[in-house]
C-alpha cells in the first residue's frame, strides 16, 4: 500500500495539513515527499512494491503535470511498451508510471481503460486542473473534504483530513473521477447490461478461469508475498490456484483464539493439502480486548460486522509484519457479495437475490474492502483481492441470478463447482461457510458483547442517542464501538452509509446482531 495526498489549495495550514499527511505513513514507511503546485500540494508514502529503486518514487512529473497513485496496474508492460513506441521514456519500472503518458495520450478515457485497483489525484499544469479517480471496486481507498475556502482535499485515509478541513468527510465514490467540481461515473461494476446466457458448465469454465487469472495478475510483484489462509472456501481458493501457477510453496497465514479456534484445522489441511510454508497464529481475550481501540481508530467505521472481522485480520497481519518479509498479501474478500451468504438464501427471487447483490457490490469500499484495506496497511503490507478482479465481477454479476441463488442446497455452488478436481481437498471445497468474525473462534465475539454489557448500564440508550444524526447505536456493543470512532472520527459518521446486516425487510432476516449465527440455516457452519 501506498498514501497519497493533494490539497488543491496553497491557503491553508500547512502545519496541520502536513500533520495530516503523515497521519498514514505506515502505509507508506519506505520514503515520504511533499511537492508544490501552481495553486496547491501533492503528496506520497511510498510503499516498494514494484520498481523498487528510488526511481519508482511518487509524485511522478511529465512537463507541468504531476501524478500520485496507489495502485497496481495490471499488465501495464504491454501498455508501457505501446507507449514508448509512441516516444514516450521511463525511469522506472513502476507500473503507475505509465498513467502521465496514459493520459496525455488518452485523456480522461484512461480510466475506463485500466485493468488496475486505484486511487489517484494528478494535476494537468497546462489546464490547472485537479483530476481524481477512483477504480470500480473502491479496493484502493480515497476520500475528500473541503477546505474553509471551499477547495477540494483528497487524501488515502479519512485520518488525513480529521481536524483541518471542514464539514463531512466522505469517500470517493468508486468508479467515479473528479474533473472541474464535478464526479463523473466511468463504470458501474454491479450494472448488468445483458444477462449471461453461457451453460452450467461454461458458468463454472468461466468462473474457474477469470478467477485463475485473477489470482496470475496479483502474484506480480517485486517484493515477497504472501497468503492469508481461513480455512474457508474463499481464501483456499485464492491459496490453492496461487501453488499451482507458482508450482512451489507459497506462504499461508491463519489466526484463531487460544481456546476455541474453528477455523485453524481447516486452514492447516489446506495448507498440507497445497504443499504450502503454513504458519498458525494465536490470539487470546486480553489481546482482542487491548487492540480494540487502536483497531477501530485505524479503520475508521463503527459499524459491527467490520470491527468483528478487523480483530483477528489486525492482530494476524501485525504478526505477518513482525515476523516474516512479506509485503503483499492476496486475501479472499468480495466473494460472498458475488456468490451469496447465508442470509441471501432467504431471498425471496432471483430478481431480489440480484438487487442484494447489486446493493453490497456497490457499498463493498465501506466494508469488507476497507477493512482488509486498513488491516493490512497499517501494518505496512499491500492488500490484492483475486476476487475483486473487474472482468471476473463483471462476469459473475452478469450470471443469471436464478443460477446464482442457493438452489442446490450449498451455497456458493457455482464457485464450488467450479473448481472440483485436484485445487481442495473434497470436504473443504464443499464445507458449509463460517464467518471469519465466528470462524476465529466464537468465544472472540461473546468476549466483545461481554466487555460492551460491563461497560453499560441500564441507559445505555440515552447515551445511543447522543449519535442519533446517523446510524444510532441499537444495541451496546454497537454504542461501544460508536463512542471509540466518535473519539478519532468526531462527527464523521456519515462516511459509512449504515451498518452491515442482512436485508431486513425478507422473511427469517429481521434479526439484531449481523452474525451468521442468528441465522435459522446457520447449521453446521462454524463447526
Amino acid at each position: 500500500m501506498c498514501s497519497i495526498f493533494c490539497c488543491t489549495s496553497r491557503e491553508v495550514d500547512y502545519k496541520a495539513m502536513t500533520e495530516g499527511f503523515y497521519r498514514t505513513v505506515s502505509r507508506g514507511p519506505d520514503m515520504s515527499r511533499i511537492e508544490r503546485t501552481p495553486t496547491g500540494y501533492i503528496a506520497f508514502h511510498r510503499l516498494a512494491i514494484m520498481g523498487l529503486n528510488a526511481a519508482g518514487m511518487q509524485p511522478f512529473s511529465m512537463g507541468k503535470d504531476k501524478l500520485v497513485c496507489n495502485g497496481e496496474i495490471y499488465g501495464f508492460r504491454p501498455v508501457k511498451k505501446r507507449l514508448e513506441e509512441l516516444g514516450y521514456a521511463f525511469l522506472s519500472d513502476s507500473d503507475c508510471e505509465i498513467l502521465l503518458p496514459m493520459y496525455r495520450e488518452y485523456g480522461l478515457k484512461m480510466f475506463s481503460m485500466l485493468d488496475a485497483e486505484f486511487a489517484l489525484v494528478l494535476y494537468d499544469g497546462e489546464r490547472g486542473e485537479y483530476i481524481a479517480a477512483r477504480d470500480p471496486v473502491g479496493i484502493r481507498p480515497l476520500y475528500y473534504a473541503y477546505l474553509e475556502n471551499g477547495a477540494i482535499v483528497f487524501a488515502s485515509e479519512p485520518k488525513n483530513l480529521v481536524g483541518w478541513t471542514q464539514g463531512d468527510i466522505m469517500p470517493f465514490p468508486p468508479g467515479h473521477y473528479y474533473y472541474k467540481g464535478k464526479f463523473h461515473k466511468f463504470c458501474d461494476i454491479a450494472e448488468v447490461r445483458e444477462v449471461c446466457s453461457d451453460s452450467l458448465d461454461a458458468i463454472c469454465r468461466n468462473i474457474r478461469e477469470k478467477l485463475t487469472e485473477g489470482v496470475r495478475k496479483r502474484l506480480d510483484a517485486d517484493a515477497p508475498v504472501g497468503f492469508l489462509l481461513s480455512g474457508g472456501l474463499d481464501s483456499s481458493l485464492v491459496c490453492a490456484i496461487a501453488a499451482k501457477i507458482l508450482r512451489r510453496p507459497v506462504k499461508t497465514f491463519a489466526v484463531g483464539m487460544d481456546k476455541d479456534a474453528i477455523d485453524l484445522k481447516y486452514a492447516k489441511e489446506v495448507a498440507e493439502y497445497i504443499g504450502s510454508e503454513h504458519h498458525e497464529i494465536y490470539m487470546t481475550r486480553e489481546e482482542v480486548l487491548s487492540s480494540l481501540e487502536t483497531v477501530i481508530a485505524a479503520l475508521g467505521t463503527f459499524d459491527i460486522t467490520t470491527i468483528r472481522a478487523s480483530m483477528g485480520m489486525y492482530l494476524i497481519c501485525k504478526k505477518i509484519h513482525e515476523i516474516s518479509d512479506v509485503r503483499v498479501l492476496l486475501t479472499g474478500e468480495i466473494s460472498d457479495e458475488l456468490f451469496g451468504y447465508k442470509y441471501t438464501d432467504f431471498a425471496p427471487d432471483a430478481a431480489a437475490f440480484q438487487k442484494e447483490s447489486q446493493k453490497r457490490v456497490r457499498e463493498l469500499h465501506m466494508y469488507d474492502v476497507l477493512r482488509a484495506d486498513r488491516c493490512i496497511s497499517v501494518n505496512s503490507m499491500e492488500a490484492r483481492v483475486p476476487f475483486g478482479d473487474l472482468d471476473f465481477v463483471k462476469y459473475v454479476m452478469s450470471v443469471d441470478p436464478e443460477k446464482k441463488m442457493n438452489v442446490y442446497g450449498k451455497g456458493k455452488y457455482l464457485l464450488r463447482k467450479a473448481f472440483e478436481g485436484d485445487y481442495l481437498p473434497e470436504n473443504i471445497l464443499w464445507r458449509e461457510k463460517a464467518a471469519f468474525s465466528d470462524a476465529v473462534g466464537h468465544s472472540m465475539v461473546d468476549d466483545l458483547k461481554e466487555y460492551a454489557e460491563e461497560k453499560y448500564g441500564a441507559d445505555w440508550k440515552k447515551t445511543a442517542q447522543k449519535y442519533a444524526y446517523h446510524a444510532k447505536p441499537f444495541t451496546k456493543e454497537s454504542l461501544l464501538y460508536r463512542e471509540i470512532f466518535e473519539k478519532y472520527y468526531p462527527g464523521q459518521a456519515k462516511m459509512v452509509k449504515a451498518f452491515w446486516m442482512p436485508n431486513k425487510k425478507w422473511e427469517g432476516c429481521n434479526v439484531n446482531d449481523p452474525s451468521a449465527r442468528v441465522l435459522s440455516n446457520y447449521g453446521d457452519s462454524g463447526k
